[in-house]
Parts: C-alpha cells; structure tokens; sequence
C-alpha cells in the first residue's frame, strides 16, 4: 500500500520529555513488509494445493495486512504533517503531489503488465475471464475510483489495487481527518472512541446491505472500510505523542502486541477483534521507536524491504498471473492448477527480487522526478518517503 515511510531526522532527550516522535519510525517501515507478505501469502494460499487452514489460520488472516495498512497511513501522515498543519503552513498542492509521486508510477507500471497480457491473451485466442476485464473496469481502476462505488462485477484489473483506490479517497479527505485531530488533539482517546462508532456503525451497515463484515469490503464500496481505520491512526498518533513508555516497557509492550497479533490471526478469530489489536500493534511499534529515538540507525534490510513492500503487494498478482500462464501453457496445465510448496517458494521470491529492484530504479527516482517537478514552491522538507 501507499503507507509512507518518513525522513531523517532525530530527536534529542527534550523533544522525546515533550511528546515528539523522532522523524524515522524504522519500526513502522519494518512492519509494512510484514503486512505486504501477508497479503502475498494470501493471495498465494488460494492456488496452493495444501489445506493450511486445518492448521492455521494465518495465512486466511494474512488480508487482514490491508486493514493495518490503512491505520498505518493515518498514523503515519498525521506524522509527517502533524506539525506543518498546526502552523498554518500545509500545502495541499504539495501534499497531493507527494501522494501521486507515491502511489501512480508502480500502479500504473503494474496496470500496464496486466493489461498487456490480458491483450496477449486475446491475440493468442487463449482462455481467460473477460467479463473480469472491462475497459470500464480498467479506466476505473486507472483512475482509483474502483472502489468508490456500490458494484457487483468482479474487477481482477489487479485485485490488489482496490486498496489503493480506498487510500487515493482518504488521500483527498485528509484535511477534513487533520482538522479532527487537530481539534481533538487534546483528547486522542475521543478521536480512538469516535473511529470504534463509525466502524461499528459502518460494519453493522455493511453486514446489513451486503451480508459481509466491513473487512470484506473491496471494490464494493471499499472507501467504507477506510474511513474509521485512517481516522484510528489520526488518533492513535495525537494519543502517541502524549505517552513516553522507557525502552524496557516499549519493548515489552511491542512483543506483546506483536504476539496478541500472531494468536488472534492463527486461531482465526474474529476479523473486528483483530483490526483492534492492529491498533495496539501499529501504537506500540510506533513508541518503540520513539523510545529508541537516542540510537541512531540507517534501518538495515527490514526498512529496505520495507520500503520495497509497496512494489511486491503492486505486483505479485501480475507477477503470479504471467507465472502461472506461462507454466500452465509449458506444462499442458489449466492455469488454475495447485501449487507446490517450492513453486510458490519461488514465486515469492521472484516477487521479492523485483519488488526491490523497481523500488531502487524505478519507484524512487520517479517519485523523485514528479514530486521535483510538480511539487511546488512549499513542498515540505518532510515529504513522506
């Protein structure tokens, strides 16, 4: 997803005394792989030929990453703009320009993959399920306007980008969930209890309309499920900045979370139980960070893929699909056929591989090169990375 990660500077011992975050939250980086593999392990869990659930649910829970995800942007960007916001020095031009440099080059590359071989396909006269590629659906998906809508016509334009279209919405929305957390900064646990109401309230309409829980909603109207978990994150931050845990207690807490995580997920529990504790994990996490703030870090490889984890969850569909076509074609298969444990081992790794190279020589100097040109006079120093 388009979860930032932020800049390089440090905090001394006085602005960690007052609340203040360190710019680098190395933890919150480093979760975003282990969300982006979730999704992966997923998505690869459906084609496998074991039956994974008759031990753990882990891999089912693993689409829950998408739900951490979007708490994770609003945490994150209340972060980097916290602070501009409060002084009157936002820019919604430059902060728009920043979200575009984020999220299009690799949406747009990864659209493109799927869409030459959808053409491929047609050329080839081969097999596929061309009610699932419209080119309504594709100019939606384009646009990340895919999951704005009520629908009923599956859209596999890149299934995985229906999230990003939930995140463009919530992109444009972010003043209106700034100036909440601005306004309630000094009663964070408000805005925690306010994003609860709405998540019940939009889970029992959703179950209601659509006979599925909140956490199932993706192109069908899939802004609904962002909405209260972008403004948990606002939440969570202003309530972070008023807690400052020591490192053994910061320690303690994001182990504990990290496990309550683990269990809940392997054990299957219910998806609403679970999007709560990504809360305490993403809070948790992030106060770690702070409470290390004096040790000065480059990140190591966990932040890298990290960094790298928006090119793998962008993609490993397009990646798996071509996988499995140009097998299924090799080996005389029927492209839905089950996989083996190294096959999907290699799959990954695969996705792995090139998620990083496109982030070293693809996504970041794009980024770069967009938010250089267009970004503006007042594009802020901070820019998420």
């Amino acid at each position: 997803m388009g979860s930032p990660t932020v800049g390089a500077l440090d905090v001394s011992a006085a602005d960690r005394a007052k609340g203040v975050f360190p710019s680098q939250l190395h933890s919150l980086t480093a979760l975003r792989f282990f969300l982006a593999l979730g999704v992966v392990l997923f998505h690869l869990h459906l084609g496998w030929r074991y039956d994974d659930m008759a031990v753990t649910w882990l891999f089912e829970r693993g689409r829950l990453g998408v739900d951490v995800f979007f708490i994770l942007s609003g945490f994150v960007l209340t972060h980097v703009y916290a602070g501009a916001l409060e002084a009157g020095r936002f820019s919604y031009r430059s902060f728009l320009t920043a979200r575009v440099a984020r999220i299009f080059p690799v949406h747009v590359l990864a659209l493109a993959g799927m869409l030459v071989m959808v053409l491929a396909a047609e050329l080839l006269n081969q097999e596929y399920r061309s009610e699932h590629f419209t080119a309504v659906g594709f100019l939606k998906t384009l646009l990340l306007v895919q999951a704005w809508f009520p629908t009923n016509t599956l859209n596999e334009w890149n299934g995985p980008s229906w999230s990003l279209s939930a995140e463009w919405f919530a992109y444009l929305a972010f003043p209106l969930f700034a100036w909440i957390g601005i306004l309630l900064r000094r009663r964070p646990w408000f805005i925690v209890v306010l994003s609860a109401i709405l998540f019940i309230g939009l889970d029992d309409f959703y179950r209601s309309t659509f006979g599925k829980l909140l956490t199932h909603a993706e192109e069908n109207l899939g802004i609904l499920r962002i909405l209260p978990e972008f403004l948990l994150g606002v939440g969570l931050y202003h309530w972070g900045r008023r807690l400052n845990p020591g490192p053994i207690l910061a320690w303690f807490c994001a182990g504990a979370s990290v496990i309550a995580m683990l269990l809940a997920m392997h054990r299957g529990l219910d998806d609403r139980l679970i999007v709560f504790l990504a809360g305490a994990l993403v809070l948790s996490l992030a106060l770690l960070s702070k409470a290390r703030s004096g040790a000065r870090s480059s990140g190591g490889v966990l932040v890298l893929l990290g960094e790298a984890s928006y090119a793998l969850y962008l993609i490993h569909i397009p990646l798996f699909t071509a996988w499995r076509g140009l097998m299924a074609a090799l080996l005389g298969k029927p492209s839905s056929y089950k996989l083996h444990w190294v096959e999907a081992g290699a799959m990954l790794l695969a996705a792995q591989v090139i998620a990083i190279l496109l982030f070293l020589f693809f996504e970041r100097p794009a980024r770069d090169w967009i938010k250089s040109r267009w970004g503006g006079p007042r594009a802020q120093s901070a820019e998420p990375q």
